[in-house]
Order: C-alpha cells, then sequence, then structure tokens
C-alpha cells in the first residue's frame, strides 16, 4: 500500500498538482530576495547540481554562499566552475569580485586580467562582462571591455554611446564628448538627443571643449553639417548668437537654404536684446533679394532692431539717428503707408518727433498714415494717440485732448481706450488740475493693462501724498510742470524748474522725485555718470520710498546696455527683484537676471 502511495504522490508532482518545494526556482528566488539564504541555498544547491549548464542557478548558489559567509565553500564553487568553463569571461569577473570583497585585493586584479582576456567576440557576451563591472563601480574595467571588443570586433554604434557614458560616470568629460561625437558623426546619436544630452551632463565651463572639438573636426570634415548645427547650438547655449549666426549662415550656403536658420536665430537674438546680431542676420537675409522667403520681414525686422538700439538701449549717435530716418524714409517710399507698414511708420514718426527733435515732420507722417483707407482702425487709433502726443509737444493741448477724446469714445472697452483716457488725465496733470486728474488716475487703477494700472495708481498715489503736505500744491505744480518739459524734450527747462523746487518745498518731500526725475533727463542726454550719481542718491536717501525700485531698474538698464557691465547689471537686478518682489519692474528684472546669467535656451 505505501508502494502505491508513493507512485501516486510521484505522479501527482509530476503533473504539477503537487508543489515540488525542492525544484521550484521561483520559489528559490523569493527567498534570495527575501534575504532567506539559508533556505535560498539548500534550493540553490540542488538546482545547481542537477543543473550545472543553468548559469543562474550558479550565480544565486554563489551569491548565498557568500552571503552566507562559507567563503571557502563558495570559493571552490566558483573554482570548480571555471576549472568546467575555462574561457569563460564572466567566471573570472566573478571569482575576482568575490577575491575583492574577502580583501584578497591583488589576486582579484589578477582575476579581472583574465576576464579581459577570455573576453570572447560575441557581443552579448561583451556587454555582459562590461555591465558587470559597471555594477561594480568599476568604471576603467568596464571601459577596458568596451575598448578591447572595439579592437577586436571594429568600431560599433553603440559601443560610442556606452563609452561616453562611462567615462561620464568616471568624470572624463573630454572622453565624454569625444565619444558622444563619434556616435553623431555615425548615426548612432541624433543631434537633438545629444542637445538634450550634453544640457544634463555637460558643465557649463566645458563648453568651450565641446567647440574646440567641433572646430577640430570641421576644419578636417567642413561638409559635417551635424557638427555645425551643434556648433551654433553650444554658442546659443551661452548667448553668443554672433558666433551661432556665423554657423548658421555658413550652413544655409552650403545647403542653399532659404534662411530659416538665420531667420529663427535673429528672432532669438533680439527677443534676448542682441540687436547687433540680430541687424546681421537680418541683414543677411535682406541681401538674398527681393522675392525670397524672409525678404520683406528681413527689412522690417532690420528697422526694428536699429530702432531698438535707440530706443531701449540709449546707444546710438546723431549720424545713427540719420542714418535711421533715411531707412525709414526709403521703407515709406517702397512699401507706402500699407497695413504691413503702418506699424513702422508710427516707430518713425517717434524717430522723427522725440530724436530727431522734428516734430512737425512727424505730425505730418502721422496725418498722412491716418488719412490711409488702408489702414486698419486699431492702427489709425495708435496713430492718432501719437499724434496727440506730438501736438502737446507743440503746445497744442487741445488739439492734443481732442485726439485723446476721439480714441477714448471709439475703443472704450479697449486698451486703447484705457490708453487715451491716461494721458488726457495725465494732460490735465501737467496744466495743474490735479483733482480731475486724481480722480481718472483712482477710475485708471483697475484698468486692464497692467502699466497703465500701475501707472495710474503711482501717479494718483503721488498727488495725494503731495497734496496732504502742501495744500496749495505750489512744489507739485513746479514738478508736474518739468515733466511736461521733459515730455516735450526740453530738457535744460526741465532741470531749471526742478532746482527752483528746493525754494517752494522746504521740506524737502519731493526730494527723490525730484532726483529720480534729473536722473531720467541726464540719461536722455547721454549723461551717465550724472544720471547714475542721482539714482545711487536715492538708493542711499530713500531706500525704502516709492522711487527706490525705479532709480535701481534705470541704474541696472545703464549698466546693462550702455557701460556693458552685465556683473554689475546683473547685481541691480537681483537687488530689485528680491528686495522689491512687488514691484512691476521685478519680473522684468528677473528675466534679465535670468538671460544675464546664461540660463540655457530651451
Amino acid at each position: 500500500m505505501s508502494r502505491i502511495l508513493v507512485l501516486i504522490f510521484c505522479l501527482l508532482l509530476g503533473l504539477g498538482l503537487v508543489p515540488g518545494y525542492a525544484q521550484d526556482p521561483r520559489l528559490a528566488q523569493q527567498y534570495l530576495k527575501n534575504g532567506e539564504y539559508e533556505k535560498a541555498e539548500s534550493m540553490y544547491q540542488s538546482l545547481y547540481q542537477k543543473n550545472p549548464q543553468i548559469e543562474v542557478y550558479f550565480s544565486n548558489y554563489l551569491e548565498c554562499l557568500i552571503s552566507l559567509r562559507k567563503t571557502d565553500e563558495a570559493e571552490s564553487l566558483i573554482k570548480k566552475e571555471i576549472d568546467r568553463r575555462p574561457k569563460d569571461c564572466m567566471l573570472y569577473a566573478q571569482y575576482g569580485a568575490f577575491l575583492e570583497k574577502t580583501n584578497q585585493a591583488e589576486k582579484s586584479e589578477k582575476q579581472y586580467e583574465k576576464a579581459l582576456q577570455n573576453l570572447s567576440t560575441d557581443l552579448v557576451t561583451v556587454y555582459q562582462l562590461s555591465n558587470f563591472f559597471i555594477n561594480q563601480n568599476k568604471f576603467e574595467l568596464a571601459i577596458s571591455t568596451i575598448e578591447k571588443a572595439q579592437k577586436t570586433n571594429g568600431t560599433h554604434g553603440d559601443f560610442q554611446t556606452l563609452l561616453a557614458d562611462l567615462y561620464r560616470k568616471k568624470g572624463d568629460y573630454k572622453k565624454m564628448l569625444e565619444n558622444y561625437l563619434l556616435g553623431l558623426k555615425s548615426g548612432v546619436i541624433s543631434a537633438d538627443n545629444l542637445q538634450n544630452l550634453l544640457v544634463v551632463y555637460l558643465p557649463k565651463d566645458l563648453y568651450p571643449e565641446l567647440q574646440t572639438h567641433l572646430y577640430a573636426e570641421l576644419e578636417k570634415n567642413p561638409e559635417l553639417i551635424s557638427y555645425m548645427e551643434l556648433l551654433a547650438w553650444s554658442f546659443i547655449q551661452n548667448k553668443d548668437y554672433f558666433q551661432a549666426l556665423r554657423q548658421y549662415k555658413a550652413i544655409d550656403a552650403q545647403l542653399q537654404e532659404n534662411g530659416n536658420r538665420v531667420y529663427n536665430l535673429s528672432h532669438v537674438a533680439m527677443q534676448d536684446g542682441d540687436y547687433k546680431t540680430a541687424i546681421d542676420g537680418f541683414t543677411y537675409l535682406k541681401n538674398k533679394g527681393n522675392g525670397e522667403t524672409f525678404y520683406l520681414d528681413a527689412v522690417r525686422q532690420t528697422l526694428i532692431c536699429k530702432r531698438k538700439l535707440v530706443v531701449e538701449k540709449n546707444n546710438y549717435n546723431q549720424g545713427d539717428l540719420v542714418s535711421l530716418e533715411s531707412e525709414y524714409e526709403q521703407f515709406r517710399k517702397d512699401y507706402g503707408t500699407s497695413r504691413m507698414a503702418a506699424q513702422l511708420i508710427i516707430e518713425y514718426a517717434e524717430l522723427e518727433a522725440r530724436y530727431l527733435r522734428n516734430v512737425e515732420k512727424a505730425i505730418s507722417i502721422l496725418e498722412e498714415l491716418i488719412k490711409q483707407a488702408a489702414v486698419d482702425p486699431q492702427t489709425k487709433a495708435e496713430a492718432k494717440l501719437d499724434l496727440a502726443d506730438y501736438y502737446l509737444i507743440t503746445g497744442e493741448r487741445w488739439e492734443a485732448t481732442l485726439l485723446y477724446s476721439q480714441v477714448d469714445k471709439d475703443f472704450l472697452e479697449d486698451q486703447l481706450g484705457e490708453s487715451a483716457r491716461f494721458r488726457n488725465a495725465r494732460l490735465s496733470y501737467f496744466a495743474g488740475d490735479f483733482a480731475w486728474a486724481q480722480e481718472q488716475f483712482d477710475i485708471l487703477k483697475q484698468a486692464t493693462s497692467k502699466l497703465i494700472s500701475n501707472d495710474a495708481i503711482d501717479l494718483s498715489v503721488f498727488i495725494l501724498d503731495n497734496l496732504a503736505k502742501d495744500t496749495l500744491g505750489e512744489a507739485l505744480q513746479l514738478y508736474a510742470s518739468a515733466e511736461l518739459k521733459v515730455f516735450q524734450n526740453q530738457y535744460d527747462e526741465a532741470l531749471n524748474i526742478l532746482d527752483s523746487i528746493q525754494y517752494v518745498n522746504v521740506e524737502n518731500t519731493l526730494e527723490d522725485d525730484v532726483w529720480y526725475l534729473q536722473g531720467r533727463i541726464f540719461d536722455k542726454q547721454q549723461k551717465t555718470k550724472e544720471a547714475l550719481a542721482k539714482y545711487e542718491k536715492i538708493l542711499e536717501k530713500y531706500k525704502d520710498d516709492i522711487r527706490a525700485d525705479n532709480a535701481l531698474w534705470e541704474m541696472a538698464k545703464i549698466y546693462d546696455y550702455q557701460l556693458e557691465d552685465k556683473a554689475k547689471a546683473k547685481e541691480l537686478y537681483e537687488k530689485l527683484f528680491i528686495d522689491f518682489s512687488g514691484s512691476i519692474l521685478a519680473v522684468e528684472a528677473r528675466k534679465r537676471f535670468r538671460t544675464l546669467r546664461g540660463d540655457p535656451v530651451q
């Protein structure tokens, strides 16, 4: 009977209806995973003895013995397996790791050498051995594995990416670059993937090393477009748009493209304030000739950038203004007052009125533009607002207020209407009608345009604050008159009025405001030192008052664009967005700070 039961049990076991614990590799694996090494050892010993050809049984049995500190048995097992498979490089690597764990470093190195000596040409084995060394944090041995395989198998595409990653882990960035570039050259790594890798792994101070590698290779192989693209990309990361443009021009010429790369880069440079490079790029596109894809827009953008050099950077001389005037005039002759040209014509009028001091010509230009049927109502309204400003410059207050009121009526619910109401209120402020102006500014605090809203708040608070201290408003009247003179480009008269305020404002309640306006005047006159001195006085004496953030902003711009002291500019921008986080200027200061810091372009 007992023999029958044994036979039945064996039959059920064979059919899988009774658990075969001693035979189940999954259970053994679970024991090993849970750290139950004694149970796992017993099972793996049995599995290994019955199936010595299965590598995982040997490896896991060895791991159990080592974990249980049965070092003699473990070493005996490895040697036995080496005797059985003397050409298996992985066994020598495992033996080396075992010897290292048992503090036999010298012997372990010899086994690692044997592993490399017995490395086969089979790619699976190559990757297996290199991964073993990687898991042991032995990057040098992993590199030696791949490099030996290269000698015997020839260069294999994936070797470059693996070697690059190994050299990165080792901290050898030069070798990392060499292998990444070989991968790019062979097509194993795409340009986009490589750029993503470099953004993450390549330190900023090694970008020149990357550029040196690329230049050296391009001297030998000038047709390598992928290298030229990567070189341009590397310059863009460091905001060196000029050098990037050189590469894109070369690519454009070599591939006989339509200028798309140059066009996009020129826009990036323009947005980042590098107007000279942007002008260079747009001029290149202009020179391709009329009828080319980007010709017309390049003409427009060239003018826009040249104007920005004047308006934003305050970096020009009279010759620059005359040259720019000539280009605007030529543009007007070529394209008239078409819808496409209208915005530039408005800017042309601004150049005449505010920089060349030819207000009558500016008025004539805008009056002609407004008459054109092809110009859309919104653009006409913008032209009317500027035209009203220029009438005010000439002293024609009623013509100015009439035009402001027209735009207010026609665009009642639009930002143009808000701008018109603000300018009308400001006109009343200039004229000394502070009560009415203050009421309008109070209403405009709710304007949809944040800029108009903030300007309205500033002026409303300014009026209330100063009338509370000076009920007659004598000092405020003088200050408003000085602001009007600045608006009318009469800077010397404005300075004289500001100097006289001290005689009626004995308590110096307007002192920081006077210094701020004087600083702005000196800046407009390109008297940089004098402007900085006024702003510095505000920060010294009135660092917690309303003009402090404005003074910081103006100082930062001077150091940034005129003196080109980027370190000082960065310091001031940072101070502004940290110390005056609630200021409307804080957001722009942070943006410019990040640009100057060299944050990568995405």
